[in-house]
C-alpha cells in the first residue's frame, strides 16, 4: 500500500518543503516504529519538480483514461497513478487552494478516482479553508476522504529566521489523520480491486 505526501506549493521561498519532509519524515517513522498499517509505504512526491503547463490537454482529463498527450501531463500521470492514497500537504492562499496545485490535480482524473486522501494544511489560519474546499474538489473523483486532518498556523510554527518547528499538538492530529488515512486506502485499494 503506497501513500504519496503530495507537497503542492510551487512558489518560491515557499514554506510547504518544510512542511512536506517534516510530515513525510513523520509518516515514515510510523512505519518503522511499526505503528503504521502492515504494509504502508510512504513516499514525498514535489509538485514544484513538475512543470505542468495550465490545463493544456486537448482531451478533458475526465475522458482522456489516463492517456494524456502533453509529455509533461503524462510524467506527472505516471508519478501519481502508482499510489493507492495520498496526504496532500496545501497552503492556504486567499483564503482557498494553490493555483498550481488545483492545476496539476485537475490535468489528471483516473489517476485519483477511488483512492484515499487525507490533508495537511498550513498558513496563518492553519490551512483550514483551502482544505474545506479541497474536500469539495476530490468528491468528484469519488475519492474516500480522512475527516481528521492537521493544520500548521505558519505564525507560530516558523521562527523568522524561517526555520520550522512542529508544536506537539500538530505530532498527535497527525498521527490521527495518518492512522485514519491508512485505514480509507486499505478499504478502497480493496473497493478497486
Amino acid at each position: 500500500m503506497r501513500i504519496a505526501v503530495v507537497i503542492g506549493s510551487t512558489r518560491p521561498g515557499r514554506k510547504g518543503e518544510a512542511v512536506g519532509r517534516w510530515v513525510a519524515e513523520q509518516a515514515t517513522a510510523r512505519v518503522q516504529a511499526g505503528e503504521a498499517a502492515e504494509g504502508v509505504e510512504y513516499e514525498l512526491v514535489d509538485l514544484a519538480g513538475f512543470d505542468l503547463p495550465l490545463l493544456s490537454e486537448p482531451t478533458v482529463p475526465g475522458a482522456a483514461n489516463g492517456q494524456y498527450e502533453n509529455p509533461a501531463t503524462a510524467a506527472w500521470a505516471r508519478t501519481i497513478a502508482p499510489f493507492d492514497g495520498y496526504l496532500f500537504v496545501t497552503a492556504e492562499y486567499n483564503h482557498s487552494i494553490p493555483a498550481a496545485f488545483k492545476n496539476a490535480f485537475d490535468v489528471l482524473f483516473v489517476e485519483w478516482r477511488h483512492k484515499a486522501i487525507g490533508f495537511v494544511g498550513y498558513g496563518a489560519a492553519n490551512g483550514v479553508r483551502a482544505v474545506e474546499h479541497w474536500r469539495a474538489v476530490v468528491a468528484n473523483a469519488s475519492m474516500l476522504q480522512a475527516r481528521n486532518q492537521a493544520g500548521v498556523n505558519v505564525f507560530t510554527a516558523f521562527s523568522p529566521d524561517g526555520t520550522f518547528t512542529a508544536p506537539e499538538e500538530l505530532v498527535t492530529t497527525l498521527r490521527t489523520t495518518l492512522g485514519e488515512l491508512e485505514e480509507l486506502t486499505a478499504l478502497a485499494a480493496s473497493r478497486r480491486a
